[in-house]
């Protein structure tokens, strides 16, 4: 449980003092994500170990979140960055920038459909 507070606090300060949206969205994808796993993990233990219940909601919970939430993120990072929003001057590389002007550059070298 306080591993999951500890990362739940990583991400609250990886949202405040990061500069982009780029690197706000990987701390609130990678970090929150195990946060809540962490939290998630320590309640099934909980009412396994102490209550004697085992619930197989909290495991589907862990599975799903733990599916969902780093695509989340990287699409939410995709999509920011197919809209324009440019990322810190702090970044050292841009992957995105040359996968894009390939594809553009495939676009249109594509010849049109012969009739």
């Amino acid at each position: 449980m306080v591993t999951g507070v500890l990362f739940s606090l990583v991400t609250a300060l990886g949202l405040i003092r990061l500069p982009d949206v780029y690197t706000r969205t990987h701390a609130a994808s990678k970090s929150s994500t195990l946060g809540v796993l962490c939290i998630l993990l320590a309640t099934f233990i909980h009412f396994w170990l102490i209550e004697d219940i085992f619930n197989t909601q909290l495991i589907i919970a862990i599975v799903f979140l733990f599916i969902t939430a780093p695509v989340g993120g990287h699409l939410i990072g995709r999509a920011a960055y197919m809209s324009g929003i440019k990322v810190a001057a702090e970044t050292v590389r841009d992957d995105m920038e040359s996968a894009i002007k390939e594809k553009k550059e495939d676009i249109l070298n594509r010849k049109a459909p012969e009739e």
